[in-house]
């Protein structure tokens, strides 16, 4: 697997979702770029459910846990989106990926 990320968008054809799906490694840093990507297919259509598939990428713990935040606040980060537009957002990971992120909640 490459440390280089690689955002693949599919849309359904009656616009009522789009999956967004990472490969490759994703950092606090690459996530800035995935969230652009969000933020665009956000834009195609008010109310479309926005589906993160994260399940083959390496993502870093900090990462993780900022895309479950956006999830949970329904909204991007105000530097990414300063309108702060409803952004519906689910995120699917792997498991280990959920395991370690667990981990780092209880530890703090």
């Amino acid at each position: 697997m490459t440390d280089k990320l690689n955002v693949l968008v599919r849309v359904d054809i009656d616009c009522v979702r789009a999956k967004i799906a990472a490969q490759g490694r994703v950092t606090t840093q690459s996530l800035q770029a995935l969230y652009v990507v969000v933020k665009r297919a956000n834009a195609l259509m008010e109310g479309l459910a926005l589906e993160i598939d994260v399940t083959r990428a390496r993502v870093e713990p900090d990462a993780l846990e900022q895309l479950h935040a956006c999830s949970r606040s329904h909204h991007l980060p105000a530097h990414i989106d300063p309108f702060q537009a409803d952004c519906r957002l689910s995120i699917l990971a792997s498991a280990e990926a959920s395991t370690t992120l667990s981990k780092a909640s209880l530890a703090a």
